[in-house]
């Protein structure tokens, strides 16, 4: 059976999702229900999940029963600043380990301050959080946080919420090439292709957020895209022709054909 492992937990699916930007809980548990995710990802400084009694919680539509709740720092501009929303997270869930990191640069692009991220996984890891960390799709960075002690390595794609897709397939296959631990593509997935292709590289897996709940129909569209990771993760395993600019041979055989009459 193809299992993913991250840590020490196991799981049947590869698309992993996030549970911002939908219009209400009832829409957020139906694209999560389509999506077929066991990974859902919560950013502890935007969704209630127990710090604000008197306001809906998500837990009551996402219980930790059913699914692994991934607590995440979005909104983090520091590594002080992440290091102490993911305590909080731990508290809140009563010891939970498994975190997402993210550190980002500035409010515009949103992406990574690998410096911050660095320096904020390494103090998760000596606490004991099991780190899956966003990063740039730089391979030495990612190289670098998997020495740390980084459970996951989640390169971007593109840039959060751009939905253009996967932007330098080449590194990412630096990044696969290197690693250990399981490499997620994280940020700028678009729509089911950009799940298949990311799988089709090789990547273990795919956390997307906004291509599912931007979509006219996030249902719909979170069926979509667990079949294209799911599609996408079949064909690697098979083994893709290689490519060439044409070929000789036709596709089928040339001999034992009827003869034409004379």
């Amino acid at each position: 059976m193809d299992i993913l492992k991250i840590g020490q937990r196991t799981f049947h699916s590869r698309l992993l999702v996030g549970t911002g930007k939908y219009k209400d809980f009832d829409e957020t548990r139906a694209a999560i229900e389509a999506s077929g995710a066991e990974i859902v990802t919560v950013a502890i400084r935007r969704t209630n999940i127990g710090q604000d009694p008197n306001t809906p919680s998500l837990l009551d539509v996402l219980p930790p029963t059913l699914y692994t709740l991934l607590p995440n720092t979005a909104g983090c501009y520091s590594a002080e600043d992440a290091v102490r929303t993911l305590r909080l997270a731990r508290e809140l869930l009563d010891g939970h380990t498994l975190v997402k990191l993210e550190v980002l640069g500035d409010s515009h692009t949103l992406f990574p301050n690998m410096s911050e991220t660095v320096k904020a996984a390494e103090t998760l890891v000596k606490e004991g959080f099991e780190v899956m960390v966003y990063c740039s799709d730089d391979p030495i960075f990612a190289q670098q946080l998997q020495d740390l002690g980084c459970v996951a390595i989640m390169p971007l794609a593109s840039l959060i919420g751009s939905g253009m897709g996967i932007l330098n397939p080449w590194n990412l296959q630096l990044i696969i090439e290197k690693a250990r631990v399981p490499v997620i593509v994280d940020a700028g997935v678009g729509t089911a292709s950009d799940a298949a292709i990311a799988m089709e590289l090789g990547c273990h897996g795919v956390l997307m957020n906004t291509a599912i709940a931007q979509a006219r129909n996030p249902v719909l569209m979170a069926s979509a895209m667990k079949k294209g990771v799911e599609a996408g993760r079949e064909a690697y395993l098979a083994g893709r022709m290689a490519r060439k600019l044409y070929s000789a041979s036709p596709s089928s055989p040339a001999t034992g054909l009827i003869s034409p009459s004379p």
